[in-house]
């Protein structure tokens, strides 16, 4: 445990959360808990001499975080190379001080750093892809039409470890500064969630296809 955050240590020095420290997180329940949160995440790489921070679907088993895309793409070819930076963002509320320089948000952030592993064995790519599809809908790779070899061939998978990683949450009200409570200005948060609506059916649909139940049991957090 830290003096700092009162919580446990970073797991590293570059993972030390160092502005608004006493935000930070490090534990692995929270860890976890923002990852199963949502599918999105953006992975930061340098290419051909530029930063590129690219937005991608992903899934964690276990230890890891898995994510795909094109062989063709540059950012699979530069992974392996170089150490790059994982991160998660989840905004939950705007927060309405009675400054503007104390407006805020509530949110939960977490950025994973490390060295990347490339998946190219086709049989644990395929076996990969199962679990991200049956993880966002039970059972919906069973239903779908069987994946196609040449399919497996061109999609790129990479993995990362969850052991370097830092968090950030905040909660609550604003923090004024005491001679503003007293301002005539309205102050609290405007909570902000993401919501999942009633499916949709593709028109194209052959008739009588009945949508599965699974469907409906897609959720975030």
């Amino acid at each position: 445990m830290t003096e700092e955050t009162g919580r446990e240590r970073a797991p590293s020095e570059r993972t030390r959360v160092r502005r608004y420290n006493w935000l930070a997180r490090y534990d692995r329940k929270t860890v976890e808990d923002i990852l199963d949160a949502t599918p999105l995440a953006h992975v930061g790489c340098v290419m051909d001499g530029v930063p590129f921070v690219t937005p991608t679907f992903f899934w964690r088993e276990g230890d890891r975080v898995y994510w795909h895309g094109s062989v063709a793409g540059r950012m699979f070819k530069a992974l392996e190379h170089q150490d790059i930076c994982f991160t998660v963002s989840l905004l939950d509320g705007l927060v309405v001080a009675r400054s503007a320089y104390n407006f805020n948000c509530n949110f939960r952030s977490l950025m994973l750093l490390g060295r990347a592993e490339l998946i190219r064995d086709e049989a644990l790519k395929a076996e990969k892809l199962r679990n991200f599809v049956n993880g966002l809908i039970p059972g919906e790779w069973e239903r779908l039409r069987p994946i196609h070899q040449r399919e497996v061939k061109v999609t790129a998978m990479a993995s990362l470890s969850i052991a370097e990683a830092s968090c950030k949450m905040r909660v609550g009200p604003p923090l004024d500064d005491e001679e503003d409570y007293s301002f005539p200005s309205w102050a609290g948060v405007i909570p902000i969630r993401y919501q999942v609506l009633p499916p949709e059916p593709d028109p194209r649909n052959p008739p009588g296809t009945e949508m599965p139940e699974d469907i409906l049991k897609f959720h975030l957090g």
